[in-house]
């Protein structure tokens, strides 16, 4: 009974020995996996560098956004959407300014000081590890003193494979 019992203690020590490097070994596998396919991961970082307004008229307001993104990833992001919204302001998102008529607000709005950055609109790329700088323009249906009193603009970039970037102005 003695050795029985001998002999089921080495298994049980064994088994252990060779389970912990099998988990181990798992583990480092896994990692590896990870570490190789991480560029595949679509992703933006950004953040963005100033936010101005213009009031078309007391119940209407454009709000432009420039902003600069890096894409990290090995792969291109193509933007199929652009939603801008405002945090602490009761209003639907805004109504997406096309790359036409924000050149012309700026042609013929001197107001708004200068032109940074080309716009962003759908269609357009962000290669791969490049760092772009953009500006999108959305219009509101609320006053230019409520947009004021925002508490943060949020803009959202969705790609055709539906990957999501948000970035949040700072405040």
């Amino acid at each position: 009974m003695a050795d029985y019992w001998a002999i089921n203690n080495s298994v049980s020590k064994t088994f252990w020995i060779f389970f912990g490097i099998a988990v181990a070994g798992a583990a480092i596998v896994a990692g590896v996996i990870w570490q190789g396919t991480k560029g595949a991961h679509l992703e933006l970082d950004g953040r963005i560098l100033h936010v101005r307004t213009y009031a078309v008229n007391p119940k209407a307001t454009i709000v432009i956004v420039d902003f600069r993104e890096t894409n990290p990833s090995d792969v291109s992001f193509t933007v199929k959407d652009v939603q801008m919204t405002l945090e602490g302001v009761n209003t639907e998102p805004g109504q997406i300014v096309s790359r036409h008529d924000l050149n012309t607000l700026f042609q013929y709005e001197k107001l708004l000081g200068p032109k940074y950055n080309d716009s962003l609109s759908t269609g357009d790329q962000i290669a791969p590890h490049q760092t772009v700088d953009r500006m999108v323009g959305a219009r509101f249906e609320v006053g230019e003193s409520a947009i004021e009193a925002r508490k943060a603009v949020h803009v959202q970039f969705l790609d055709l494979y539906r990957a999501v970037a948000e970035l949040k102005e700072d405040r």
